[in-house]
């Protein structure tokens, strides 16, 4: 079931089961100007969820709300059963970058170490020990045990990306926030990396939020997507979604989407984003 989550219906909530995210009639409002209004999500726990959208249309304004970065204008919205602020310690968080530069000597077991430092995403821990195991173990749990010991700076892109998955992992979060994870990737790093964050997800019981300009490195693994477009924010099952006639009612513009042969999503005539489905990386 699609959710349209600017009419004014709910989505029907499970009695007593609480949602890992929730957002009730929820509006942004940042200058005057509204960002989506009306908003209603429902991400349950252990799922893995992409946030789509075109450039501008607010799909930060959604991560920083649900990191307790921005405060809604109307509505509520919960995290964990709880307001975003009071479960940050219950979150990871991998904001977007565009890798390390090649003189960057801090090891990559160092990097994951600040995971566990850090006053705002992560908890300290008693003793130096323990503090070893827990970011082996995280290491160990994104593959990267056979080059932790390198400068991040040594490290490729796709080595570096699950250093940074394992750093905001080491801390043991119920949730993951990842903000375009795969966008300074290549097709193959991009293919690799959404795989492993599907096994964290899975063998985990973690939670996965990942912004995201391209699905198709992902669609195989989503349970959910999430798009952002027109003031508005629909939420189910990516082919519910991602189709020509939901996307078409969503940006009140004839929108078509069309799957390749080898299955990867192109989104045409979709205003100001055409094609942001397709590979980005792609040369012609």
């Amino acid at each position: 079931m699609v959710t349209n989550t600017s009419a004014p219906e709910r989505s029907r909530l499970r009695p007593g089961h609480p949602a890992a995210i929730e957002l009730a009639d929820a509006t942004v409002r940042l200058g005057g100007r509204t960002i989506w209004g009306g908003a209603t999500l429902r991400i349950e726990p252990g799922e893995f969820v992409a946030v789509l959208g075109p450039n501008g249309a607010g799909k930060s304004t959604l991560l920083r709300v649900l990191l307790g970065q921005l405060p809604l204008s109307a509505g509520s919205v919960s995290v964990l059963g709880t307001s975003p602020l009071a479960a940050k310690r219950e979150v990871g968080y991998l904001p977007q970058r565009h890798g390390f530069d090649a003189t960057t000597r801090i090891r990559g077991l160092d990097l994951v170490r600040l995971g566990l430092d850090g006053a705002r995403w992560g908890v300290p821990l008693p003793g130096r020990k323990s503090e070893r195991r827990r970011v082996e173990e995280a290491v160990a749990l994104v593959g990267a045990s056979g080059y932790a010991r390198r400068a991040i700076g040594e490290c490729s892109g796709g080595e570096q990306q699950r250093l940074l998955i394992a750093a905001a992992l080491v801390g043991r979060p119920r949730m993951l926030f990842l903000d375009e994870p795969l966008d300074s990737l290549d097709l193959p790093n991009q293919a690799s990396v959404a795989a492993l964050l599907n096994r964290v997800c899975r063998s985990e019981g973690i939670t996965v939020v990942l912004v995201a300009h391209d699905v198709n490195p992902m669609l195989a693994h989503l349970d959910r997507v999430a798009y952002v477009a027109g003031g508005r924010i629909l939420s189910g099952p990516p082919e519910q979604v991602i189709s020509s006639d939901t996307l078409s009612e969503l940006y009140s513009s004839p929108v078509e989407v069309l799957r390749t042969s080898d299955g990867r999503l192109v989104v045409v005539g979709a205003p100001d984003a055409p094609h942001h489905h397709s590979d980005r990386h792609a040369h012609p």
